[in-house]
C-alpha cells in the first residue's frame, strides 16, 4: 500500500470522528494494521516538532573566540596605522601605479 494511503488512514484513525472499525470499512484495511499505523504516528509526531538544528554559537569554544577578538584587534591597528601614514602622505598608494 502506498505512503500517502497510510498516512491518511493513520490521520483518520487520530482523529477520533470514527472508531477503528468503521475506518477499516471506509479504507479497506484490518482494524490491526489501522491500529499499527496509528500507533507508529504517535510515536514519530513528537519527533516532527522538535528543532532539529544546531545553535550556532554552541560549537565554537572560548579560544576560538578570543583568537577572533585578537586578530580582529591586530587589523584594526594595522588600519589606523595605514589611515595615519597615508595621511602624511608617507604610505604609497600601489593603484595610482596601475591606471592606464
Amino acid at each position: 500500500m502506498r505512503k500517502h494511503i497510510r498516512t491518511t488512514v493513520a490521520l483518520a484513525a487520530l482523529a477520533g470522528d470514527k472508531n477503528i472499525n468503521q475506518v477499516a470499512t471506509q479504507y479497506e484495511v484490518h482494524p490491526t494494521q489501522i491500529t499499527k499505523w496509528r500507533d507508529a504516528a504517535k510515536q514519530a509526531l513528537p519527533e516532527q516538532f522538535t528543532n532539529k538544528r544546531k545553535k550556532n554559537g554552541a560549537n565554537v569554544s572560548q579560544a576560538q573566540i578570543d583568537e577572533l577578538h585578537r586578530v580582529i584587534g591586530v587589523r584594526d591597528t594595522e588600519l589606523e596605522w595605514h589611515n595615519k601614514l597615508e595621511s602624511f602622505g608617507l604610505f604609497m598608494n600601489y593603484r595610482s601605479l596601475y591606471i592606464t
